[in-house]
């Protein structure tokens, strides 16, 4: 049992002793309670002591660490601090070094410089006195020198300028052409035509001498009449079984024969019959130039071309041009041009239409001082033709600009056409003046003895004074003669400019 309980029990049963007793055994448990306390309190202030040593200690530990810590990290900066001084003081002391030595080297420097400008005055003196020991040797001034030497480079420059000109202009058609002739040449090649050469002068041939006298009549009214009728002039001279015929209409031409013919075989000749037959056959020729019209049209696969242009295509037939009979020039350019369109991908029946009607002008009735081209392309206007096709006709002689793709291929086709050989006559006074003027116009450079036009005008070969002309400058006369035939003269296909210069030396042995 609890003593303090026992002693509460005993004070309430015994009275005075029991309060006594209850004090005492208060009192002893007091002094316990306190004595157990002090012991508790002595034990844990040493505790706390303990732990508050313990702390002290880890942090004058710690301390002590971070102390050290930063001493170290004092010293390492001290140390960085002290080498870095050491570099700029090593720096300072090489860059005065590096000062002392480029004073050094700029005073050598000064010395050479100095030096190398006492040579250069001697130089400009040793030069000056050269100069004009040269000047009084070759009696020429410094700037006359000057002047030749320029000179002399020039004309050396000019020369290798205009060789290698050409040897660019040679490449570059080299290269431009190579299609071209190959389209040209498969166009040729696939289009065959026939050949005809018409003149303005038909001969009519009689059996015998006696019909001429029945074709003139008395007192000429028959061939008086023959003429009013047909429009052209019936020549009846010495010429043996013939009647020659001139007009330059071929169609009133081919009438009056017909008409002859018909009158001479009939045997009746007189005025009205004269008018009669002649009436008939123009007529019936009339009819045969709508019908040449029709069939030329569709034999070329040619539609929608209105009557006016057909009667004129049949006209070309009796119509010829330097020799060449009209109609068959123009269904060979008509051909041509088709197969040249379609190699190169363009409408070949428009090109087909412009070649056709390209030289319809020369067969118009209309009296017009255009030329045929613009006459024809003013026809075919009126006709309703489309616009490409009009510029092919107009622009095919360069008389107005060419817009469109149709008009250089009419003009090439129609050179190819012309150019062809036996297609057209060239008159020999024209031929033998353009030899004499590709002559000529080699003549007049100086340096130039003889000159020969060769190969029909198609090569010109100028023979030049070796000590006059250098090699340079028979390359640059070759290529100045080749621009002049270009710009001044007319002449078909092309022209080689071929220069000979050449030395002899010539001794006798006598």
């Amino acid at each position: 049992m609890n003593p303090i309980l026992a002693a509460a029990a005993g004070l309430l049963l015994g009275g005075g002793a029991g309060y006594f007793l209850f004090m005492r055994v208060l009192t002893g448990k007091a002094e316990s309670i306190v004595r157990e306390a002090e012991l508790r309190g002595e034990s844990i202030k040493e505790k706390k002591i303990l732990q508050a040593k313990e702390k002290f200690i880890a942090l004058k530990e710690k301390q002590a660490n971070q102390r050290k810590d930063l001493d170290r990290k004092l010293n390492e900066r001290e140390e960085r601090i002290k080498r870095t001084e050491s570099n700029l003081q090593r720096t300072i002391d090489q860059n005065k070094n590096a000062d002392r030595q480029l004073k050094k080297d700029q005073e050598k420097l000064d010395q050479r410089l100095n030096a190398l400008e006492k040579k250069q005055k001697d130089l400009d003196a040793d030069h000056k006195k050269a100069i004009d020991a040269l000047e009084k040797l070759s009696g020429m001034t410094a700037d006359d020198a000057k002047s030749a030497m320029v000179e002399q480079i020039k004309t050396e420059a000019r020369g290798m300028a205009a060789s290698q000109a050409q040897d660019i202009i040679d490449e570059a058609k080299e290269r431009a052409n190579a299609e071209a002739k190959k389209i040209v040449i498969q166009t040729i090649q696939r289009v065959a035509t026939e050949h005809s050469v018409e003149n303005s002068v038909s001969v009519f041939q009689i059996k015998n001498d006696d019909v001429k006298g029945r074709i003139i009549g008395r007192e000429g009214r028959n061939i008086r009449a023959l003429e009013a009728a047909t429009g052209v002039e019936f020549i009846v001279d010495d010429t043996p079984e013939a009647i020659i015929l001139s007009c330059f209409d071929p169609v009133r031409r081919e009438i009056a024969r017909l008409s002859l013919h018909q009158l001479v075989t009939d045997g009746r000749i007189h005025p009205a019959r004269i008018e009669e037959v002649v009436a008939k056959v123009t007529k019936k020729i009339e009819e045969e130039i709508a019908e040449t019209g029709k069939r030329t049209v569709i034999d070329l696969g040619i539609h929608n071309m209105k009557g006016e242009l057909v009667r004129m295509v049949g006209r070309m037939k009796y119509r010829s041009s330097y020799g060449q009979n009209l109609l068959q020039h123009s269904r060979e350019v008509a051909n041509l041009c088709a197969t040249m369109a379609a190699e190169l991908g363009l409408d070949a029946k428009a090109a087909k239409r412009a070649g056709l009607l390209h030289d319809i002008g020369k067969v118009s009735d209309e009296e017009s001082e255009l030329p045929h081209a613009l006459l024809g392309m003013k026809i075919a206007e009126k006709a309703g033709e489309r616009a490409d096709v009009l510029n092919a006709i107009g622009a095919h002689h360069d008389e107005i600009e060419m817009t469109s793709l149709l008009s250089p291929i009419i003009q090439v086709c129609d050179a190819i056409s012309g150019a062809r050989p036996g297609a057209r006559r060239e008159m020999v006074e024209a031929y033998i003046q353009r030899l004499r003027d590709l002559e000529n116009l080699a003549l007049e450079y100086p340096g130039v003895t003889k000159s020969y036009a060769i190969q029909a005008g198609r090569e010109l070969r100028v023979m030049v004074e070796s000590d006059q002309v250098s090699d340079d400058q028979a390359d640059q006369l070759s290529f100045d003669i080749s621009q002049r035939i270009m710009n001044e003269m007319t002449y078909p296909g092309q022209v080689k400019i071929t220069v000979i210069r050449e030395r002899r030396a010539v001794s006798i042995a006598r």
